[in-house]
């Protein structure tokens, strides 16, 4: 399957879960095992060797979780607050639609380590920008962002580059 045939799979859902708000719904998707596997190895080919796979909760788990298995590394899971059993640190961040707050083990990155940071969806980068501090403050290096979606006219890459200049963010297509 080509990238543009899975990627096909995504619809929208207009005004949920509030009113002029355009999700993008993955599940068509994630259901279909062939583009599953075409967007886990288009993921995965942006890795450096030896790179850990970090998730945001809770789309970003289940594209991130796979792309590490693929890569044979270890996954790092970024979870909403109150979420991880261990200690934590946290990041607030506000987002298109409210306010949020992000944490991670303390221990989860090795200091050095490079780290694939992967979500569904780039909107006004936000919650990306807020994982991204997490690992840095964790001692990791984000070495690319990727996303399956990003949503035109929030200008969230745009923030995202101008804050994490030497961060590498790829989005496989813009709606």
């Amino acid at each position: 399957m080509q990238i543009d045939d899975a990627l096909s799979l995504i619809r929208e859902i207009p005004d949920y879960p509030k009113p002029s708000i355009r999700f993008q719904d993955i599940t068509p998707l994630l259901a279909n095992a062939e583009a599953f596997t075409t967007i886990t190895k288009k993921f995965a080919s942006f890795a450096e060797q030896g790179t850990l796979v970090a998730g945001i909760e809770a789309r970003g788990f289940i594209f991130a979780s796979a792309v590490a298995h693929e890569l044979n590394s270890g996954f790092i899971p970024i979870r909403k607050a109150g979420k991880l059993p261990h200690r934590t640190i946290s990041q607030s961040y506000g987002l298109e639609y409210g306010d949020d707050t992000l944490e991670i083990h303390i221990d989860a990155i090795t200091p050095g380590a490079s780290v694939l940071l992967i979500d569904d969806v780039i909107a006004t980068g936000g919650t990306i920008g807020a994982a991204i501090e997490l690992i840095q403050r964790c001692g990791g290096r984000v070495a690319h962002v990727l996303a399956l979606l990003e949503i035109d006219g929030l200008s969230g890459k745009q923030r995202l580059l101008e804050k994490f200049p030497t961060v590498n963010v790829t989005s496989l297509v813009v709606s």
